[in-house]
């Protein structure tokens, strides 16, 4: 079964790849719409990607999105992942339920309820509204994360420290938050790349001063689909790959798998 074994992965492995690797073919299109398989091909269109404004306007605001998202998914990450699991509360298998909505109702229903708020309070049009829509949608991710640290950690470390004269909020942050450390750093590394890549709700809450990077991309190819849409889409697939490869050396894919 050996042999079986790694054909079969090849060709999971290849399909996977496989549509980044025609896109990539496609950015080497020397023309001004893609074509595949090229007549020609050239480099041009990468630094044409980099000073096309739709491209840094979308970056910018992708970026403060996704920090922004992470930002706040940590402190309400992993309070929530500790509290629920430390501590004796009332409800806890309903909170922990209402948690994981975000995966069970469609995204589409939740831009749109957050479409709703955000019209009732003003916040339509500010790029902080984004940034918390991401993180509302993507935070179990984080909980997930972390509550893998909580579960792991040895509740007698922080007897131990309160046992020798620490106060409770001393031993949080001298005992328990390093001990959590690489569930929030995983699960910050996850938020930002969910963060910048989530579309869906980010087509329906966004306008257009504020759109993201997969808005702006959608409206590039409706019609035609240009090199410098490929080459975005490249830059999307490394910026995956480099996400990767840092909680591999921060943390080790084999911890965060666990």
């Amino acid at each position: 079964m050996g042999w079986f074994y790694r054909i079969f992965l090849s060709f999971t492995i290849l399909f996977l790849i496989f549509p980044t690797i025609i896109i990539f073919i496609g950015s080497l299109t020397e023309g001004s719409v893609i074509e595949f398989p090229p007549k020609e091909f050239t480099l041009r269109w990468y630094p044409a990607a980099f000073i096309s404004d739709w491209f840094i306007k979308g970056l910018t605001n992708s970026l403060i999105a996704a920090g922004f998202c992470t930002l706040l998914s940590i402190p309400v990450g992993a309070l929530t992942s500790y509290g629920l699991l430390r501590y004796r509360i009332k409800a806890r298998n309903i909170i922990q339920v209402y948690l994981l909505l975000p995966f069970t109702v469609p995204l589409v229903v939740q831009g749109a309820s957050l479409l709703f708020v955000y019209a009732r309070t003003g916040l339509v049009g500010n790029i902080l509204g984004v940034g918390f829509a991401l993180m509302e949608i993507n935070l179990p991710f984080m909980i997930w994360s972390v509550t893998s640290c909580v579960n792991a950690m040895d509740p007698n470390l922080e007897n131990a420290a309160m046992s020798l004269g620490a106060e409770e909020i001393q031993t949080f942050f001298y005992v328990t938050l390093p001990s959590l450390m690489p569930g929030i750093l995983s699960g910050s590394l996850l938020m930002f790349i969910l963060g910048l890549n989530e579309f869906v709700t980010s087509l329906i809450v966004v306008t257009l001063d504020i759109a993201t990077l997969p808005v702006l991309l959608y409206t590039q190819i409706k019609t035609v689909i240009s090199p410098v849409a490929a080459v975005v889409s490249i830059i999307y697939s490394l910026v995956a790959v480099a996400a990767i490869f840092i909680l591999d050396k921060v943390i080790g894919l084999k911890n965060y798998l666990r």
